[in-house]
C-alpha cells in the first residue's frame, strides 16, 4: 500500500512540474511575440513591459507554490493534521 501511495504522490508531484513548465514556456512565447508586435507597431512607446511584469509576478507566484510546497506544509502535513482535528474533537 505505501508504493501506491509514494507513486500517486509522485504523479502529482510531476503534474505540478509539468503545469509549471509550461506555464514558463507560454510565458516567454506569448511575451516574446508581444515585445515584438510592440516594438514594430509603437517602437517609441514600451507598454510590453506591464504585462510581461504582471504575469511574471504570476509565475513567480506559481513557481514558488510548486518548490516550496513541501517545504511549508511537509509531506504528511494533512495527516498529521486530520489526526490532530480527530483527537481535539475526541475531548
Amino acid at each position: 500500500m505505501e508504493d501506491i501511495e509514494k507513486y500517486k504522490r509522485a504523479k502529482e508531484r510531476l503534474e505540478e512540474l509539468k503545469g509549471l513548465y509550461i506555464h514558463a514556456i507560454i510565458y516567454v512565447l506569448v511575451n516574446t511575440a508581444m515585445i515584438i508586435f510592440n516594438l514594430i507597431s509603437t517602437p517609441d512607446n514600451y507598454w510590453f513591459i506591464w504585462p510581461l511584469i504582471g504575469w511574471g509576478t504570476g509565475l513567480t507566484i506559481h513557481a514558488f507554490g510548486v518548490y516550496s510546497k513541501g517545504r511549508i506544509f511537509g509531506s504528511n502535513w494533512e495527516e498529521k493534521k486530520i489526526k490532530q482535528i480527530m483527537e481535539k474533537d475526541k475531548r
